[in-house]
């Protein structure tokens, strides 16, 4: 496997290209990620339970388009666009709150918890109107791991295969990471990180460890084949179990033992970290006794919100909660790794427009795995790459090409558009 040590280098060539510098900084191309990728695909929101009883709603940005998630009397969590149906102000004009029905505040539409329009001023006057036809819009709804997940598609990709088909492939089997109970566990602790770097450039980081024995001195003394390079994710989306050292106790900034274990875990599962990614925009970390979820919300083409939770037993949080355990260690190993690699992402985001990285810049084996994910980012997009074995110039010159492409197609459109409403103009 490719995190393995290698004698000789890989056939054909040692380094794989990235993606160009434009990719990172582009908006036109930030423009087309929101719309192909994170308007199209699963995204996991929020927490369900803090979406606790009924009427308790909370909004969301996904992409370009702002949503509301509602704890509905019946029907569980549900999710709408937040836009009312008779002249489009936002129906939610805050971050949250709780009422037993939404209401637009311009022209007072009012909608049921359950999308319906239920009321408005004159409605009775005018029979015809389909009240569910002019309900709020809305969004899939899926609940996985204690989160609510959305995808704002009208033909969403299957949960199954996309979400689940990648833990699957991580893990082996769907019923492995079930064994940590995460539906089941409780936040002990929530950190929310304004990054000012591009999304893809977060990802990449969390994928690999190459650098690892550079910035994160606490991560490698607990876990000492980090150092060394190897990271836990692998060619394929396979994951690596990575050993705590010998001496450590848990997974914890100093190596001390942490909290109650989780009783599920398997043996092959103790002291062992495990990580992956879910594409577009989550990271799931495990360790025998806790559980370390960052959701990723891209806001421009150079800054994206990073929100962490740490999972514990409902015990443990309990007596977090209570005053009565410290679970502070626990926590800060992972904070100063998220700090740690958010500084380097930022450090190297200036870097993204200079014409010293137009062609993009290179992955070396222990990082090959990166490349599945630049692929995957390509296929989503809708944009060409040229083949490694043309540079990484040749593969700036193919984005280029095909963004100004996309330009000259929609100042076509454009004109199209102006000249036929000049022809029906009476």
């Amino acid at each position: 496997m490719i995190i393995d040590h290698l004698e000789e280098p890989l056939p054909g060539s040692s380094l794989k290209p990235t993606p160009p510098g434009e990719a990172y900084t582009d908006p036109e191309i930030f423009a087309r990620e929101q719309e192909h990728i994170f308007e199209r695909q699963w995204n996991c929101v929020l927490r369900a339970d803090s979406l606790s009883t009924a009427g308790q709603w909370k909004t969301a940005t996904i992409g370009r388009e702002e949503i509301i998630l509602v704890r509905t009397r019946k029907s569980g969590i549900a999710a709408y666009f937040n836009v009312c149906r008779h002249r489009g102000m936002r129906v939610c004009t805050t971050g949250e709150g709780r009422n037993k029905t939404l209401q637009c505040g311009y022209h007072a539409w009012t909608y049921g918890l359950d999308g319906e329009l239920v009321a408005a001023p004159n409605l009775t006057s005018m029979p015809d109107v389909d009240r569910q036809e002019y309900g709020l819009k809305p969004v899939h709804v899926r609940e996985w791991l204690g989160y609510v997940w959305v995808c704002l598609a009208e033909d969403p990709s299957s949960f199954e295969d996309t979400v689940l088909g990648e833990v699957r492939t991580s893990f082996g089997e769907v019923e492995s990471i079930d064994n940590y109970g995460i539906e089941n566990l409780a936040c002990g602790e929530t950190k929310t990180y304004d990054v000012q770097a591009n999304w893809k450039l977060i990802i990449e980081n969390f994928m690999e460890c190459y650098h690892c024995a550079t910035i994160h001195p606490e991560l490698t003394e607990v876990i000492p084949e980090f150092a060394d390079g190897l990271a836990s994710q692998r060619a394929g989306g396979q994951v690596h179990g990575a050993s705590f050292g010998g001496e450590v106790e848990g997974f914890t900034v100093d190596g001390s033992s942490g909290v109650s274990e989780l009783p599920a875990v398997a043996p092959d599962q103790e002291r062992k970290y495990y990580a992956i990614t879910v594409r577009p925009q989550v990271f799931i970390n495990t360790v025998p006794d806790h559980v370390i979820i960052h959701r990723m919300f891209p806001i421009s083409e150079s800054r994206t919100t990073v929100v962490c939770d740490w999972l514990f037993l409902p015990e443990v949080v309990e007596q977090i909660n209570a005053g009565t355990l410290d679970v502070s260690k626990s926590v800060e190993l992972f904070h100063r790794v998220n700090q740690q690699d958010f500084n380097a992402c930022e450090l190297t985001q200036p870097s993204m427009s200079s014409t010293a990285y137009r062609g993009g810049g290179a992955l070396v084996p222990s990082e090959h795995h990166i490349a599945e994910f630049h692929s995957w980012w390509y296929e989503s997009i809708g944009m060409p790459t040229a083949s490694s074995s043309e540079g990484p110039a040749a593969e700036a010159e193919a984005v280029a090409e095909h963004a100004a492409e996309d330009v000259v197609e929609d100042a076509g459109e454009s004109s199209a558009e102006a000249s036929s409403a000049v022809r029906s103009t009476p």
